[in-house]
């Protein structure tokens, strides 16, 4: 009857969740009829820890990891444990660093058996437990939290007091599961966006823990689990895989994505097909082309820059048999870098890379990667190898995707080893919001458009008429070329600038392998335009003439020239932000030029970045040879 209870209950509090299901996904009436009886069960079971210990003694760079492991956790040993102390609104930093410093401890025990290990984790497992709260109003300060208590109580099961076991259990019941299912903190179930992949994963984690003592509870929350995360997975990832939060939130929702599947796959024998989840199996090759020659990513949205050791790509790389998703990976996995170690996370690579065959890792043969979806992305690269090569981003989409800036149009641009055309990515959300930024609205006229490094003036993208990007247009990449030595791709602007011109569309083409066109061609309405042709760039900038920059960085040189009929008057402008509440951006610069184009005309601009003042004329991006996406 409990059973039944609990399963009406879910279908009234959350009506229609079963029509959202993914293709394949497989809700059952009793889902956790199958869990595993013993701890651990989640992500790595009883006794395989031993296979972790073999592989680490054979492979020299698994026992790196391991060893680096092992001293971090020697340092979070004389650390005090974490404190109930909210930076503005949220605990989310407390329970990221619980989790880190649980995982790993509870790793370290698993694979030494030396108590120092347990103790800390339990210690710290217990202070967490005593907080009167892990912060519902954020959620995903409590799904974090849940995670990382959920991993300490069954990594370390059999070791823990009966008493300290029944602390722990409790503090997920209580302060994690329960309050999920409370229509004031819950609205993740339905979200389509990283917050549904990491709650949902988070009190999975909680439950699975403690399903022997909760069965019908644990059945509840893996089945809204099962019916929810569907709605986030369809919407990132369909249908070719390009996350539409960007490549830092890429790494916060599909990792969390990646854990839940995984831990459901250990405790009950099966994933429900959520890996079967439309273009989720192809969002791996989304990630690994985002990072250019220099090691930094195309950082669109509210994104970080550098790439570091993700275990998700190696969940994939097995999942998909595709050892070359890991081409960036294994040059990290070699490094001496220690950076892993704030991963909170870290502990899974080696779960799920262990018996990864490091020298079968090859680099991938394709040099162009495309996706669709909420945010439209092309990347291209002359090599995989070369660190000099040339490397494209071109940035589609819309501004009203969550976490989406005004940039679309927008590109990054290596070359020689340097980034030429960059992007600021985030600003701390805590500095705005403390100064009263409405940051998380997204309307046409809201203060989100007002930050400097979210609208549009701060990319390398059009301005007209110093407007603003509309922000609920909308482009996809129309078409792109995979031709070896004419990679390109083409994106239609024209929603994103509507009521300010009647057409855009911009074209970037990486040509013969030794420069890149930027190709813009404007159509007007009954009005004249002016059109600010922006890039932002990190290289000192010398205009030589009315058509030609030169840019300068670390010894090497790049020239801009600006091929077009129009009148151009190049400027650069400073990124000194306007307002109190915007950050700095130190050592950067706007160069481009801006023009007035006559009403009910046509106009085209081209832009090349090569290493010689000896180019050819572009041509109409109607003759490039290209496909339709």
């Amino acid at each position: 009857m409990k059973k039944i209870l609990a399963c009406f209950v879910l279908l009234i509090t959350f009506p229609g969740l079963a029509q959202q299901s993914a293709p394949g996904a497989q809700p059952h009436s009793n889902a956790i009829q199958s869990i595993r009886k013993a701890h651990p069960r989640l992500l790595l079971l009883k006794g395989e820890e031993q296979i972790l210990v073999d592989q680490i003694k054979k492979h020299p760079e698994w026992g790196n990891v391991h060893t680096q492991i092992l001293g971090e956790c020697d340092k979070i040993i004389a650390l005090p444990p974490v404190e109930r102390i909210k930076i503005g609104r949220r605990l989310l930093d407390k329970s990221r660093e619980c989790l880190r410093r649980v995982f790993m401890l509870s790793y370290a025990y698993r694979t030494t058996k030396e108590d120092k290990y347990l103790k800390r984790a339990e210690k710290e497992l217990l202070t967490v437990a005593a907080f009167e709260d892990w912060n519902p109003t954020h959620f995903l300060d409590v799904a974090e939290m849940t995670m990382a208590v959920a991993i300490g109580y069954d990594w370390l099961f059999d070791q823990l007091s009966a008493e300290s076991r029944g602390i722990i259990k409790e503090a997920i019941l209580k302060k994690g599961i329960e309050p999920s299912l409370d229509s004031k903190y819950n609205y993740f179930v339905t979200a389509e966006h990283n917050w549904n992949q990491v709650c949902n994963a988070g009190i999975s984690f909680g439950a699975l823990a403690i399903a022997e003592d909760q069965p019908a509870l644990a059945n509840q929350i893996i089945q809204r689990s099962v019916q929810s995360i569907p709605r986030a997975m369809i919407k990132s990832y369909k249908p070719d895989g390009a996350y539409p939060e960007g490549f830092s939130y890429w790494g916060y929702g599909t990792s969390f994505n990646v854990l839940l599947i995984s831990a459901m796959q250990k405790a009950l024998g099966t994933d429900f097909g959520l890996s079967q989840s439309p273009g989720f199996l192809k969002t791996a090759g989304f990630l690994e082309n985002l990072v250019g020659p220099t090691g930094m990513a195309h950082n669109w949205g509210d994104s970080g820059l550098r790439e570091g050791l993700n275990p998700t790509l190696f969940w994939f790389a097995e999942k998909n048999k595709n050892p070359s998703l890991l081409w960036s990976q294994k040059k990290l996995l070699e490094g001496t870098s220690d950076e892993f170690l704030r991963n909170r996370i870290i502990p899974a690579l080696l779960v799920w890379g262990v018996n990864t065959d490091l020298d079968a890792i090859k680099p991938p043969t394709e040099k162009v990667w495309v996706g669709q979806g909420p945010s439209p992305v092309a990347m291209m690269r002359t090599s995989w190898t070369d660190p000099n090569a040339i490397f494209v981003g071109l940035k589609a989409g819309s501004p009203a995707v969550n976490h989406a800036h005004m940039d679309v149009g927008s590109f990054v641009l290596d070359a020689q080893g340097e980034r030429w055309a960059m992007d600021f990515g985030m600003q701390d959300y805590n500095s705005l919001e403390t100064k009263g930024i409405d940051l998380w609205n997204a309307a046409q006229n809201s203060q989100r458009w007002q930050v400097f490094r979210l609208n549009n003036f701060a990319h390398s993208t059009l301005t007209f008429n110093n407007e603003l990007q509309n922000a609920k247009g909308y482009a996809k990449i129309d078409a792109w070329s995979d031709q070896a030595r004419q990679l390109a791709a083409i994106s239609d602007l024209s929603q994103i600038y509507e009521n300010q011109v009647k057409s855009v569309k911009r074209g970037i083409l990486i040509e013969q392998e030794k420069f890149v066109i930027v190709r813009d061609e404007i159509s007007t309405l009954d009005k004249p335009v002016t059109m600010r042709w922006n890039l932002l760039t990190p290289a000192t900038v010398r205009i030589i003439d009315e058509k030609t920059v030169e840019l300068l960085q670390n010894g090497k040189k790049m020239f801009l020239i600006f091929e077009t009929e129009a009148k151009i008057d190049i400027k650069t402008w400073s990124t000194e932000p306007p307002h109190d509440y915007d950050a700095p951006n130190p050592n950067t610069q706007f160069v481009g030029f801006e023009t007035t184009i006559s009403a009910n005309s046509e106009a085209t601009f081209s832009a090349y970045f090569s290493t010689s003042k000896d180019v050819p004329s572009a041509r109409p991006l109607s003759d490039w040879p290209v496909k339709m996406k």
